[in-house]
């Protein structure tokens, strides 16, 4: 046991289960947007008039960033852009929600969008950090 590499700080496994989760939340959600655009709008994208075509166009962001997000689980050195990209993404989207919270549900389902998507913001800032940390750490160990 004298050989064996030390255990992974859990901490160092957050960005990992982030790119997980929320990778294939992206692709979820951009399969949602793409086959079934009346659906979407109708149940989470319920803000002005409903118009196909911006759907179809948010879906071809969301479902590449899903998968870019994915594939920075097998390969590392994607994880701080893929994390940067997605948090960057995601404080957009909030702030988009904070100007804008009259949902067809009612102005309080907008700020509680608005409050999910400034936490989710967090989480992945958190975890591009971690992932800024961990790659500073390799390059000064001298690992390429």
């Amino acid at each position: 046991m004298a050989n064996a590499a030390p255990p992974v700080p859990q901490t160092r496994r957050y960005p990992e289960v982030v790119l997980t989760v929320f990778g294939v939340y992206s692709v979820i959600l951009g399969l949602f947007m793409l086959f079934a655009p009346g659906t979407f709008f109708d149940t989470l994208g319920a803000f002005g008039t409903r118009n196909d075509h911006y759907i179809l166009d948010n879906a071809s962001f969301e479902l590449p960033l899903g998968l870019m997000m994915l594939a920075a689980l097998k390969w590392p050195r994607w994880r701080v852009p893929a994390l940067a990209f997605a948090t960057a993404h995601w404080a957009l989207h909030s702030l988009s929600h904070l100007i804008d919270t009259n949902h067809v549900a009612g102005n309080w389902v907008g700020w509680l969008e608005a409050a999910g998507l400034v936490l989710t913001t967090v989480l992945l800032a958190i975890a591009l950090r971690i992932s800024m940390s961990d790659e500073n750490f390799n390059v000064e160990a001298g690992e390429p």
